[in-house]
């Protein structure tokens, strides 16, 4: 098969697969945060309260779950569409 249907097949999984790729990787950070901090919330950058390191730490930490997950969805959606339509999509 041509390059395009795999290309074609794969835009409206993927963005299906982003949003549900965001909503997995919010439900990790946060279990993450609970057993590495010990607190229940994650700092928000405006809260007066909690100091810069923890901040940047928490930013750090949620952007390396969300990238891992993304990641792992985004080829796993590749996968699967190559195994449907026989193309790699670009």
């Amino acid at each position: 098969m041509s390059k395009g249907i795999g290309k074609a097949a794969y835009k409206p999984v993927g963005v299906l697969m982003g949003f549900a790729a965001g909503a997995i990787a919010g439900v990790l950070f946060r279990q993450v945060w609970k057993m590495t901090a010990g607190d229940g919330e994650a700092p928000n950058p405006t809260d007066e309260d909690r100091r810069w390191g923890e901040v940047l730490a928490a930013a750090a930490l949620q952007g390396a779950i969300f990238s891992v997950v993304r990641a792992a969805v985004d080829r796993g959606g590749a996968v699967g569409v190559r195994r449907l339509t026989g193309s790699w999509p670009d």
